[in-house]
């Protein structure tokens, strides 16, 4: 993939995606790969063609939390696997919002998977892979000085209006948003000696399966990387589902 942009440095490599220099200042090139990780990188494979699907399903609820009023760092889809995006001081905590019972929730809770909340539960990861990125609470974001009040409070009413969006939107499609993982950054330009200014926070990273839980409506069947992640199979077929029901 790095021969889609011939003399450019590559400036970030994840499990998942790669970061290059854009074309014009506050810009990169966020390029996905069909690598695919789960518990914290210890199982490894690929899903093919899972770069672009999730570069698909991205653009397109971006673009519908743009057109919400949700500020993302989305500018354009370039090529099949590659989103042009804002470039972002990405703060060191990935936002989760749980709608259903599922997943680590219920071996922390006891309670079955499947069971509905009452409200929207929201959790908070410290971005740390030698720490396993710890589940902490607002005191300790706040004690450490990962976050600031100001900046807690913005992460919080964002996730919550961007899970309610998708939410509806999702069901209206036959499809359950069960849980899903959001990260958040501040925009970066450039000030008049060229050094880095940080601007309002805005959502980043991806939407897609590998960040969200859904669950067909009618059957509960998964359509996400749970598949992979639980050795189901189908999990291209999962995706490719999940992108035809939002594409309509």
């Amino acid at each position: 993939m790095e021969s889609l942009f011939p003399g450019k440095e590559k400036l970030y490599e994840g499990k998942a995606k790669m970061i290059f220099p854009g074309d014009n200042p506050g810009e990169v090139y966020m390029v996905f790969k069909d690598s695919a990780t789960a518990f914290n990188g210890v199982k490894k494979g690929t899903i093919e063609d899972k770069g672009r699907l999730n570069a698909e399903i991205s653009a397109i609820l971006f673009n519908l939390l743009e057109e919400r009023g949700i500020k993302t760092h989305y500018i354009e889809k370039v090529d099949e696997v590659t989103l042009k995006v804002r470039k972002l001081r990405i703060l060191p905590v990935e936002v989760v919002v749980r709608n259903i019972v599922a997943g680590s929730l219920s071996k922390r809770s006891g309670r079955e998977e499947g069971t509905p909340l009452p409200r929207p539960v929201l959790e908070i990861y410290y971005k740390s892979d030698e720490l396993g990125d710890p589940l902490w609470n607002d005191e300790h974001v706040l004690v450490f000085g990962v976050l600031t009040e100001d900046e807690l409070s913005e992460v919080k009413e964002m996730a919550r209006k961007v899970s309610g969006i998708l939410r509806e939107f999702f069901a209206g499609r036959g499809l359950e948003l069960v849980d899903m993982k959001l990260e958040f950054g501040r925009i970066v330009t450039s000030g008049p000696a060229g050094e880095e200014v940080l601007g309002p926070i805005v959502l980043g990273d991806e939407i897609s399966p590998d960040t969200c839980r859904f669950w067909d409506k009618s059957t509960g069947e998964k359509l996400d990387k749970d598949r992979f992640r639980r050795d189901l199979g189908g999990v291209r077929e999962a995706y490719v589902e999940v992108l035809r029901r939002i594409s309509n």
